[in-house]
């Protein structure tokens, strides 16, 4: 079994009141170990609101709430939860440190539990340290996962980017070296708004560096004015986009047909379609040019994120048939 250390927190940016990103130093005289793009760590904290199993949802996902002791306050306790790496093997190798981007877990609205609302309250001059286990691990890379394939469209939702800004500054690196590939490579993320889309700038340059084959497709899913008159912002929620990307009609869309049909509920399908944005691409992208990207028999589509957008994105990728691969920790 893997030993403890604990690392020190010496950067975090907060996005937004429930994103933020944060770079983590190894123990005093120790070095993290050897890691390759796409990988995952566990971190822990002694000091998280603890939750508990309440219930099942409609769709079978679990419900979970505040663990009370008998005074009927939260249990304040140990909590250990992997993170993939959101820091090119490259940063870690030159600076030493691992880079994560974290999303608050809200329970219920106004409730919030567990690691990482710790991390989003951390300070990096008084409350600085994480328990991490000395081993990094996990197979989803582009060697395990995407070795072959002419392109590859890497799908993140929220901060399912983590893995693959990960891969892209790797390859971005390797590229300018002169380790360049012939492998087309597509990061499609999405994110509530302009703010919280992590890495953006980032990504933009190493689109226009074209050190190796790489577009990036941004889209925000709660569009503001601000996006409206950015032609390189792209609309919609991830699954969308991909499903406008070859040819599909929105989830949502199907799902009102069926309640037309009779199979569901119409006045809940009808509440989906409409608070739903359609999906739209950065003006200077093309779904013809996206497609031209795609022979779905040398192609992959990778994705990490949201449960239910990723089984959303496997059903257009089996419908495309292009071969699918996910982030299942």
């Amino acid at each position: 079994m893997a030993g403890r250390k604990v690392g020190t927190v010496t950067y975090k940016r907060d996005l937004s009141p429930i994103l933020t990103i944060f770079r983590l130093m190894p123990e005093d005289g120790s070095l993290f170990p050897p890691s390759k793009a796409g990988q995952y760590i566990a971190l822990r904290r002694d000091d998280c609101k603890l939750t508990q199993k309440v219930g099942v949802g409609s769709d079978g996902s679990k419900i979970y709430g505040p663990a009370l002791d008998e005074d009927g306050n939260q249990k304040i306790g140990q909590v250990t939860h992997s993170y993939s790496i959101a820091s090119a093997p490259w940063e870690q190798e030159e600076h030493g440190w691992l880079e994560f981007y974290v999303v608050l877990e809200v329970i219920k609205k106004g409730e919030y539990g567990r690691l990482s609302s710790v991390f989003m309250n951390m300070d990096p001059e008084t409350d600085n340290k994480i328990t991490y286990f000395d081993r990094i691990t996990g197979n989803f890379t582009l060697d395990h996962r995407a070795a072959g394939f002419d392109s590859v469209m890497m799908v993140g939702t929220g901060t399912g980017l983590a893995p693959f800004i990960a891969m892209a500054k790797q390859l971005h690196r390797e590229a300018q070296n002169g380790g360049g590939t012939p492998t087309k490579y597509t990061i499609l993320h999405t994110n509530r708004t302009y703010e919280e889309l992590a890495y953006h700038q980032e990504l933009l340059d190493m689109e226009k560096a074209g050190a190796f084959d790489f577009v990036y497709v941004p889209t925000v899913s709660r569009p503001t004015q601000r996006d409206v008159e950015d032609d390189g912002m792209g609309v919609g929620r991830a699954n969308n986009v991909l499903r406008h990307i070859f040819g599909q009609p929105m989830k949502e869309e199907e799902v009102l047909a069926a309640a037309r049909a009779g199979k569901s509920d119409l006045a809940r399908a009808e509440a989906g379609m409409q608070r739903t944005p359609r999906p739209e691409l950065p003006k200077h992208l093309s779904v013809q040019g996206l497609q031209d990207r795609f022979d779905p028999a040398r192609s992959l589509i990778m994705t990490c994120g949201n449960p239910w957008s990723m089984a959303d994105i496997e059903e257009t990728a089996n419908r495309s048939g292009i071969k699918f691969e996910m982030e299942e920790w």
